[in-house]
């Protein structure tokens, strides 16, 4: 959307109508050479304006940027929280980092703490902006001329962010045996599946299917439950023998469905 964005000219007098341009020269061909004058600025033509361009491709622009700014956001503030937890392992090398000043053994998240606050600065910028160009006071309000000296503040910003957040994961290091060993401290993740082959079985008539929620939240609200409690549980069920099994050689770090697939692209081919 951004990329396709049209950006709009207008030279069309004051208000609008070319009016003082036909009195002064009446033979001229005032809306086509304006369009001619327009495009050659490797702008398109915006014919019907007042005093000035009405600036709804420049709202819808600002909006798309800063939508685009909010998924960076949430991009910036997951990966901080993945750090934290031991998930993401940064590298300072690949990062140009430095450690927290006070604590020797800390790595501060500084790229995508920038990249955070910077968002922050931009959103703030284009929503305004978005939100202010599209008004125009009896047709003849010029506050515009102001509000546009920041778009390049707010465009500034964004880019800065970007750069933050590119460099922040080009020094991010996947930490595979610290999630795979939180995976395997919650086998209550799989609480949702054990639900869902219930109810299949249930439906294909095996008895004791009953209530499938609340027999799960039995077992694992405000509690962890370990492999050996959830196997306990699955063979006490009177599942069949087929879902039995396919539910006993589950596991939490084998419980992704088409993850894999779906990252790749491959699980949305025909």
């Amino acid at each position: 959307r951004i990329n396709n964005t049209e950006y709009l000219g207008k030279i069309n007098g004051a208000t609008g109508t070319w009016a003082a341009h036909k009195v002064a020269v009446p033979d001229a061909n005032w809306p086509q050479l304006s369009k001619a004058f327009v495009e050659h600025l490797g702008l398109a033509w915006n014919p019907l304006t007042t005093q000035i361009e009405s600036h709804d491709w420049q709202s819808e622009l600002y909006s798309d940027l800063a939508r685009t700014n909010r998924i960076l956001h949430n991009l910036a503030t997951d990966c901080w929280s993945y750090i934290s937890m031991g998930y993401f392992h940064q590298n300072l090398a690949a990062q140009g980092s430095t450690g927290s000043s006070t604590m020797p053994h800390k790595v501060n998240p500084i790229r995508f703490e920038n990249a955070e606050a910077n968002l922050e600065i931009s959103c703030a910028l284009l929503e305004t902006l978005a939100q202010t160009l599209v008004t125009s006071r009896l047709q003849r309000d010029l506050t515009d001329s102001s509000t546009q000296r920041n778009i390049g503040v707010a465009i500034g910003h964004s880019l800065l962010a970007l750069s933050n957040l590119q460099g922040g994961l080009r020094g991010l290091d996947v930490a595979s045996q610290v999630m795979e060993r939180d995976l395997d401290q919650n086998w209550e993740v799989l609480g949702e599946a054990v639900q869902q082959v219930m109810r299949v079985e249930g439906l294909a008539g095996t008895p004791g299917m009953d209530n499938p929620y609340e027999r799960l939240k039995e077992l694992t609200r405000d509690s962890k439950v370990d492999e050996a409690a959830m196997k306990e549980f699955l063979t006490s069920l009177g599942l069949s023998e087929d879902a039995e099994s396919r539910l006993l050689a589950l596991t939490p770090k084998t419980y992704f469905g088409y993850a894999s697939e779906l990252a790749t692209g491959e699980a949305l081919k025909n």
